[in-house]
């Protein structure tokens, strides 16, 4: 039986897990976030007791994607304190003369229920996969393959129209103030009532705003890219408020172009318990093999 290594590597733990060519988890541990030192260290540590045969990692970012470049593999600009300019794949590479695919944290979230789709007979061929928690990203897959050219999307730093009720909130982004994740991530709860958002109650007004911003990037997709569905993880979308984001969508698409219906149009993932990316990086090792 082949296995094959999935590493989710996140600001707060990195994920890593052993699975097989079903995408089936035989092993899987939970590794803290601190220094590149260490945390690399504790994951080579991990698959050295393990024969595995490729790794997919997904990793923060944002990241260097383009073979091409001297930082292939490198996480770049990322505002996680100590991790700029860390060479990954390089540490992976040095203790395992492997194949092994590198992208972002929500590519691989992406690709896992692409191919999840696939399994469960639903077979589309395109997806937008958005995680909305501390951050907020977005990939998209289109016949198997990650759209992105010159590096990988960054969906979360576009930009949108305010809401009428928010217009006195500049914005948590540190780069871009009021673009989507600015508006939508975590931390904005906080920002805007001081109370973090798993104290908010849910008959606030606040989950409207965020449903009108949310619709809002699914419009942006939706025309530019025209996938079949569009998938939401991370902490902060829950079923509640995809109703709410549904209502919103529909009332500023005025039904453009045709689409189907809802929901099953906008939906949660098909993998439960955020096993998206790992399933993402089982599928993307194995890839890697007839590469």
């Amino acid at each position: 039986m082949k296995l094959f290594g999935s590493i989710e590597a996140g600001g707060t733990k990195f994920i890593c897990a052993v699975g097989d060519e079903d995408y089936r988890v035989k092993d899987q541990v939970s590794i803290p976030t601190t220094t590149p030192e260490e945390t690399l260290g504790k994951v080579v540590e991990y698959f050295k007791k393990h024969d595995v045969e490729s790794i997919g990692i997904a990793s923060f970012g944002p990241i260097e994607i383009r073979k091409s470049s001297p930082k292939y593999g490198y996480i770049t600009k990322t505002p996680k304190p100590g991790w700029q300019d860390t060479d990954v794949v390089g540490v992976i590479k040095e203790a395992f003369d492997i194949p092994i695919s590198w992208t972002t944290d929500v590519n691989g979230s992406a690709y896992g229920e692409y191919i999840m789709s696939t399994l469960s007979n639903e077979k589309i061929e395109s997806l937008v996969y958005y995680t909305v928690g501390t951050g907020v990203g977005g990939g998209a897959v289109i016949d198997g393959e990650f759209l992105g050219g010159m590096g990988h999307t960054e969906m979360g730093h576009t930009y949108l129209r305010r809401h009428p009720d928010d217009l006195e909130f500049p914005g948590n982004c540190p780069f871009h103030g009021d673009c989507l994740e600015g508006l939508v991530a975590g931390p904005t709860f906080e920002a805007r009532l001081g109370i973090k958002g798993e104290n908010v109650p849910r008959t606030d007004p606040v989950f409207d705003v965020l449903a009108y911003y949310l619709a809002q990037a699914i419009i942006q997709v939706t025309l530019i890219v025209r996938p079949e569905k569009v998938v939401f993880g991370g902490s902060v979308v829950d079923e509640e408020l995809l109703v709410k984001v549904r209502q919103q969508f529909k009332e500023l698409f005025d039904d453009y172009v045709e689409l189907p219906p809802l929901e099953k149009y906008i939906t949660r993932p098909l993998i439960a318990n955020n096993g998206s990316a790992t399933l993402g990086n089982f599928a993307l090792a194995l890839k890697q093999l007839s590469e």
